[in-house]
């Protein structure tokens, strides 16, 4: 896509958004894009303020796109399912990512001297050559073919292990629970789209660059999607994904040569911070809201809330517009904590959906992460980021962002089956 407008910045986001569904936190990507992507992009001549509000505004998809630590403690603040959570973020994190690019690609036409075009010599070619191999589509086309039995083996081998695996845990005289499906018609209607897809990336990409995707691209995606699957499709409770996540990212470490027991153990203690973080953010959001609700502190609100005489949609606007101000001297830890448990009793005052009401939250809170002064991942590039760019250009080239994220909630409020689509057929 070299000839395409931004297309460093594009591509960029393409892969914060791939690992958006393998870490689920903001402080990695942004890290790690603004070691690999930041210096890229201003090598080619980008502007610095696009780059950084590229680099900083894709790593905070993490927080929104399944597998995300806020919605784990939102879903267990609120008593709302994670795994519909998960399902109800997957539309509009992508309809946010595609937001992003959109806005990059329309600028950068608007004003070219923003992203100059790579050279000729620096894009890689794409296309068939059938010239040198007449049998090349042929090949592919088996290889294709293939991979959906293999994606069946998979699929229905985990739901094997895992069964397998609460039988041997389950203490005697207790029936051990079964895997139950909740959409099993459509998971073969699913590997075969995803078999279509890999067709078309085959010969829209051609052979040399779809073997180094073979290498490098699709093991990471196959992993995520095993994991994300396993969630959506009702194979295997969070948890249980998670730990088959783990020993796969173990296996396709060693697969690279890239394994080490320093790596090993920085990856164990890394897991285990993270781990006692959301568990003690469990802590303190029971502790608050239960000291709250002992005190009688929902009954004023609910007072002054009546006293406003207020609509479902101008509540919703209210909360949100709260939500969004305390997303620019706080973090989202303490918005979820402390604010949320205030608004979840009047959700069913205004017969407000409380999956919904979380989906919007996870989208707004992308700007907490982006507005000063608070805003940690300008922070975080900035710790990787050369020495000339100073932290206010940062700032500046996050602006527009925050903007395209108050878009993207309008969006989803005035279309809410963009949320409640995916949760309405998983989970019928």
């Amino acid at each position: 896509i070299g000839g395409l407008p931004g297309s460093l910045a594009v591509t960029t986001l393409v892969t914060c958004t791939i690992f958006a569904t393998a870490t689920g936190i903001v402080g990695a990507v942004v890290t790690l894009m603004g070691l690999l992507a930041f210096p890229a992009m201003l090598r080619a001549g980008y502007d610095e303020r696009l780059s950084a509000g590229v680099v900083c505004a894709g790593g905070c998809l993490g927080i929104l796109i399944p597998p995300s630590v806020m919605l784990i403690l939102y879903g267990a603040t609120a008593g709302v399912s994670v795994p519909k959570l998960y399902a109800g973020a997957f539309f509009p994190g992508l309809l946010l990512a595609s937001l992003y690019i959109l806005y990059v690609i329309v600028r950068c036409m608007l004003n070219p001297s923003l992203a100059p075009k790579l050279p000729k010599e620096q894009r890689m070619p794409l296309g068939f050559d059938f010239d040198k191999d007449k049998m090349a589509l042929v090949k592919y086309v088996v290889i294709v073919l293939l991979a959906v039995p293999v994606a069946y083996a998979v699929v229905y081998g985990m739901e094997w292990l895992l069964n397998m695996f609460r039988v041997m845990t389950t203490p005697a005289g207790v029936t051990p629970r079964e895997i139950d499906y909740t959409v099993p018609d459509k998971l073969p209607h699913v590997i075969l789209g995803a078999g279509a897809i890999g067709f078309v990336l085959l010969l829209i990409l051609g052979k040399a660059v779809f073997k180094e995707l073979a290498r490098s691209f699709f093991p990471l995606t196959l992993l995520i999607l095993s994991v994300l699957g396993a969630i959506f499709f009702g194979i295997a409770t969070p948890t249980e994904a998670a730990a088959v996540g783990a020993l796969g990212s173990v296996l396709l470490a060693a697969a690279y040569r890239s394994i080490s027991f320093d790596k090993l153990k920085e990856s164990v203690f890394l897991t285990a911070r993270t781990s006692a973080m959301v568990c003690w953010l469990f802590v303190g959001s029971f502790i608050f809201s239960s000291i709250f609700a002992i005190l009688g502190g929902h009954e004023p609100i609910k007072a002054f809330v009546a006293m406003l005489n207020l609509s479902p949609t101008m509540f919703m606007i209210l909360a949100q517009v709260i939500i969004f101000v305390l997303g620019w001297p706080l973090e989202w830890t303490e918005i979820i904590v402390i604010f949320v448990p205030i608004f979840l009793p009047l959700l069913e005052t205004f017969k407000i959906d409380p999956l919904f009401f979380g989906i919007l939250i996870a989208l707004n809170i992308q700007t907490s992460f982006l507005s000063p002064p608070v805003a940690m991942a300008p922070f975080y590039l900035k710790g990787v980021a050369p020495p000339h760019v100073t932290i206010n250009q940062i700032f500046s080239g996050v602006m527009p962002f925050i903007i395209i994220v108050v878009a993207c909630m309008a969006v989803v409020y005035a279309f809410p089956g963009i949320a409640l689509w995916l949760p309405s057929v998983l989970y019928r």
